[in-house]
């Protein structure tokens, strides 16, 4: 699951459990060559490349004994040297996102009362602030190429619905995408800016309906 294509279109992170724990993986897209990235024994989701696609963001496992979120740190990897590196720690911190230039990431914490708020940070993890600050379900977001703007997923609108949202990297100007319904999270966008993309789920009958769906970010 999770999958990630890198910048230069040449390789694809993912998370798998072939083994004795989920790993990130990485594999050609023609689905040959795939080796893990990531050490056996630590539980780990979420890839997010760094522009160059010399090295990557992942988090560790937050759902090892769900409902129940345990703690969770953001780390840093190098593809060629496979240093991993301690970037993000202290509670539960997922869905990192390293911006274009490479110097601020935004990611998901866990507050009390299971609040969930996107921060951003430098790129050391260091000057971590909150950026929604709301009471507000808020999450998983995402740089635009631009890095002007990080599109992220909230239950903010009244409706019990979460829909996509944009805002600009200080928390400033947030507006609605589009006017959705059901569960819209982990919005992405395209590498000219014009279109997000996002899954929105449904219950239909005893059961649920997941589509893949584009929006333009407001303007």
């Amino acid at each position: 699951e999770d999958p990630a294509w890198s910048p230069d279109g040449r390789r694809i992170a993912y998370v798998s459990d072939a083994g004795v724990s989920d790993r990130i993986w990485l594999i050609n897209p023609d689905g040959s060559g795939a080796e893990p990235l990531t050490p056996e024994g630590r539980r780990v989701i979420h890839p997010n490349w760094a522009a160059d696609s010399r090295s990557l963001l992942y988090c560790t496992n937050d759902d090892l004994a769900p409902p129940r979120k345990n703690d969770s740190d953001i780390w840093r990897i190098d593809i060629a040297t496979r240093k991993a590196t301690l970037v993000i720690t202290g509670g539960t911190n997922t869905y990192p996102s390293l911006s274009h230039d490479g110097r601020k990431i935004a990611f998901r914490r866990m507050l009390p009362q299971n609040n969930s708020e996107v921060f951003v940070a430098n790129a050391d993890g260091s000057d971590a602030r909150n950026l929604t600050n709301a009471p507000s379900f808020d999450g998983w977001p995402a740089w635009s190429p631009d890095d002007s703007r990080i599109a992220f997923a909230s239950n903010r609108g009244g409706k019990g619905d979460y829909q996509v949202f944009v805002m600009r990297p200080d928390g400033s100007d947030i507006r609605l995408v589009a006017d959705t319904t059901g569960r819209a999270t982990a919005p992405l966008w395209s590498p000219d800016g014009g279109l997000l993309y996002f899954p929105i789920c449904r219950r239909i009958d005893k059961g649920a309906d997941c589509q893949v769906f584009t929006a333009p970010p407001p303007a």
